[in-house]
């Protein structure tokens, strides 16, 4: 799960929304609050869950643009914008967990303004590289009512996050263009050949005003859907 505990996009920082970045960790909660309810469950699977916690702040110590940074897995990574930070930490959280063998990694974030553009704060974007556990993850969305809507893996994306200085960029080449998708494709360059899949949660996690069905604020996204996956 994604944890910036306040998002204020670094030295690049936002121009609007800088009050609601305090939910910037809806997939942290969310990935703690499913361990939470399994273990109440006793629920018989073995589930690891694993939080990246920071706050993106600018600062004296802060990243800058143009740095070229070294993640967990060793691949080296060129910023171009420091409001790309989530997928920094989720690749480094990624990395982390495939020490463990896992049949399959899940990982919740709200990560792209691109994926609320998309959907809007009704569904969640479903990225991932297996059919089957697209499929699961598909049956417990329907089951629990946590909305996701499938979206697109794609070499042809994919060269968009090339750099020609480091191994990877933190952002596309093609700004404004697919930027939930190429953000994906980021992440799945530190999956290696592990079922996974990616929730961008960026529009359910929480919403700006009442909707009919949630009222303004966080709306716990996520929660009843991993359960339901690994029951």
């Amino acid at each position: 799960g994604k944890g910036v505990c306040f998002d204020s996009g670094g030295i690049n920082i936002k121009l609007q929304g800088l009050v609601d970045m305090k939910y910037d960790m809806g997939g942290a909660a969310s990935v703690i609050g499913a361990m939470h309810a399994i273990a109440k469950l006793k629920l018989p699977v073995n589930v690891i869950a694993v939080v990246a916690l920071t706050e993106n702040m600018p600062g004296g110590r802060s990243y800058r643009p143009s740095d070229i940074i070294q993640s967990r897995a060793g691949k080296s990574i060129e910023v171009l914008n420091t409001d790309a930070e989530g997928r920094l930490i989720l690749a480094d959280a990624i990395d982390y967990v495939r020490e463990f063998q896992p049949k399959a990694i899940i990982d919740l974030a709200t990560l792209t303004g691109a994926i609320i553009v998309g959907l809007g704060h009704e569904y969640a974007g479903l990225f991932s590289n297996d059919e089957k556990l697209s499929g699961c993850i598909q049956a417990s969305s329907k089951a629990t009512g946590d909305k996701l809507w499938p979206m697109p893996l794609d070499p042809a994306y994919d060269v968009f996050m090339d750099s020609p200085i480091a191994d990877v960029s933190n952002l596309s080449s093609q700004l404004g263009k697919a930027g939930s998708i190429t953000a994906a494709q980021f992440l799945q360059r530190f999956v290696g050949d592990l079922p996974w899949a990616h929730i961008d949660i960026a529009g359910t996690a929480w919403i700006p005003q009442h909707n009919g069905v949630h009222p303004k604020g966080p709306t716990g996204y996520g929660v009843s859907l991993l359960v339901d996956v690994v029951s």
